[in-house]
């Protein structure tokens, strides 16, 4: 067994979609219109949905926004260079809601920012910020 997928309800798939691929550099796998029951699925990841688990957004004709309650938390994503991260994501006109810093109670090195939804994107730090830094500053090898 393996996860498959999470699903978003998401009110605009536009601005969905932009957040996910543009901010958080996803593909958008397929997206698919199912006008019988008025709503659309599109399937975003960071690789084929064989190998990788992804996020469905499901977009319901017509609904423009959701109760996100209090029993949703967040969903995760590990990022190399977590500061850059955050920066690039300022740039491009998204909304970092916790600056990157060591959680409470630990050192783990996090972010939050927030979709267009209002759902919570927890950023972490999957490198040493040290290995990080080191990796921007050095030369790449290009092969040919």
């Amino acid at each position: 067994m393996r996860f498959l997928h999470t699903m978003l309800r998401v009110g605009n798939l536009e601005e969905s979609l932009k957040f996910y691929c543009d901010l958080l550099g996803m593909k958008l796998l397929r997206q698919k219109d199912y006008p019988g029951g008025e709503f659309t699925l599109a399937f975003v990841g960071y690789g084929d949905e064989s190998e990788k688990t992804v996020l469905e957004l499901t977009y319901n004709w017509g609904t423009e926004k959701y109760d996100l309650g209090d029993a949703y938390g967040h969903i995760a994503i590990g990022v190399d260079d977590i500061y850059t991260t955050c920066e690039e994501i300022k740039k491009l006109g998204g909304k970092v809601v916790r600056e990157p810093g060591p959680m409470k109670h630990g050192s783990t090195v996090i972010a939050f920012v927030e979709d267009p939804n209002g759902y919570k994107v927890e950023l972490i730090q999957t490198k040493p910020q040290e290995e990080a830094v080191k990796q921007e500053t050095e030369p790449q090898m290009v092969n040919q």
